[in-house]
């Protein structure tokens, strides 16, 4: 009897460890992490913008891809656009304002295989205000091992909001209604 209780439980021992391993942990690494925007200005120039201090956790299924979860975090006063002015305006309570709102969050929901590429649903949290969007998905990459044995995975996403979806209304019929955002993660295994 003492036997067949051991051989149980060292299967199920084997299995939890085993299935752990399919799932793993992984911290964007910020220093090589980034959420880019393009608004079209006036219908006829398109303006890129930038924001650094991109954080966050994914939590990696390698068996079932589906079952990954992201959480992150944008900084939104690093706004950067090249020129301070426009910066300093998009700080401001006419768009970020990043006194009242310094971060904006997305936290998924699902992630899907749709016509053989992957779709990351989740809940984007900006100016105040949580809409659910969606970012067409590359990745992950292979996973790349640095000199001192780190673990290290890429990831890339776009997507496009509706910015007034936002609260973010200032500016309009000058400023583009739709707003195309890319994200490039470069994770950390933990």
């Amino acid at each position: 009897m003492k036997f067949k209780a051991l051989a149980v439980a060292t299967v199920l021992a084997v299995g939890a460890s085993l299935a752990s391993a399919q799932t793993s942990t992984w911290k964007f690494d910020s220093a090589h992490s980034s959420a880019d925007f393009v608004i079209r200005h006036m219908g006829i120039s398109n303006v890129h913008g930038h924001f650094g201090n991109v954080s966050g956790t994914i939590n990696l299924d390698d068996k079932d891809i589906t079952k990954s979860s992201v959480k992150a975090t944008v900084d939104t006063t690093t706004v950067d656009t090249g020129v301070e002015q426009r910066n300093t305006h998009l700080k401001s309570a006419d768009f970020f304002d990043v006194a009242k709102y310094p971060d904006m969050t997305f936290v998924s929901k699902q992630l899907v295989k749709k016509d053989g590429k992957l779709e990351l649903i989740g809940d984007l949290t900006m100016h105040g205000v949580t809409k659910s969007v969606t970012l067409d998905l590359d990745g992950p990459s292979q996973v790349m091992v640095d000199p001192k044995g780190v673990s290290h995975r890429g990831f890339s996403a776009t997507t496009s909001i509706h910015r007034a979806d936002f609260g973010l209304t200032y500016g309009n019929g000058i400023l583009g209604d739709d707003v195309k955002v890319s994200l490039d993660v470069e994770a950390i295994k933990q």
